[in-house]
């Protein structure tokens, strides 16, 4: 969104996009909006866009997508700073002034973060309303993609992808490294972001990075190392469309091409996996 890096993410962005000259680059960006935004959502929504293709250099983008956490009622207190469903789908909220920005050329798909309360995330996958589905799944957490024993103490997202997929939505893997605890690294690299936003209640980078600590006995075999295996879980699962991988290096980004052609984790990393989950 317009925020990160104060713009200069977009901005710089927007450089390399034009010294390239790459049209036929899918290009998407985010809204965040605030209970505060919902006075005038389809202005709030479209000034956050312009600033956006102001700053990329682009007369339009493929994908708009919310990046608020949704929750079935915003007035309760464990989900305050959310938008909830009506403010989504209802009669004037986000969903409508995504179609408006559609509807003058400035985007062609509608996105959400499928971040926040589970039935609520459930409800707007439901809607039909929206194209695409950013979505919370990794080795310390992949409710979106299984069904979890009864004992799982995380986050339950309750197969959140399979309902995408039901739909026809388009699946976009975020934290995938889980905000780098599945770097393999112990320190974060200088040049990372030296925090990590807290995207589900009490998996702050210290506790992922505790939990990620049990992992390390899948690297063996053809698995090079965690993040390669932290990878290759994600690309697994049919309905995932596209996996976005964060990266502070040119070699990260060298392993990350090297682990996504792999292919899927072997049938021991999985049973072990399903041992730990359990």
């Amino acid at each position: 969104p317009p925020g990160y890096g104060d713009g200069l993410s977009e901005t710089n962005l927007g450089h390399v996009l034009a010294e390239l000259h790459a049209d036929d680059v899918t290009v998407a960006t985010k809204v965040r909006l605030s209970a505060d935004d919902l006075k005038d959502t389809i202005g709030s929504v479209q000034r956050s866009l312009e600033t956006s293709l102001k700053r990329l250099r682009r007369d339009s983008i493929d994908i708009l997508q919310l990046h608020t956490q949704v929750s079935l009622d915003r007035s309760n207190p464990d989900w305050q700073r959310t938008l909830d469903v009506k403010d989504v789908l209802g009669k004037g909220g986000v969903a409508d002034a995504f179609d408006k920005m559609c509807s003058q050329g400035l985007i062609r798909f509608l996105g959400f973060t499928g971040v926040g309360e589970t039935s609520a995330l459930h409800q707007v996958v439901d809607s039909g309303r929206f194209d695409l589905l950013q979505v919370y799944y990794n080795l310390l957490n992949p409710s979106a993609g299984l069904s979890m024993p009864p004992q799982f103490t995380g986050y339950d997202f309750r197969q959140l992808i399979d309902a995408a997929s039901e739909h026809d939505l388009g699946v976009v893997v975020i934290r995938v490294m889980a905000g780098g605890a599945l770097g393999g690294t112990p320190v974060r690299p200088r040049n990372a972001s030296p925090t990590v936003d807290v995207v589900i209640s009490g998996n702050t980078y210290e506790v992922n990075k505790a939990k990620a600590e049990k992992l390390n006995t899948l690297v063996s075999g053809d698995v090079d190392s965690l993040p390669q295996a932290a990878l290759r879980f994600t690309l697994i699962h049919p309905g995932v469309s596209t996996v976005l991988v964060g990266f502070s290096s040119l070699a990260q980004i060298e392993e990350a091409v090297i682990g996504a052609g792999k292919g899927p984790l072997p049938v021991s990393a999985m049973d072990h996996l399903r041992d730990i989950w359990a």
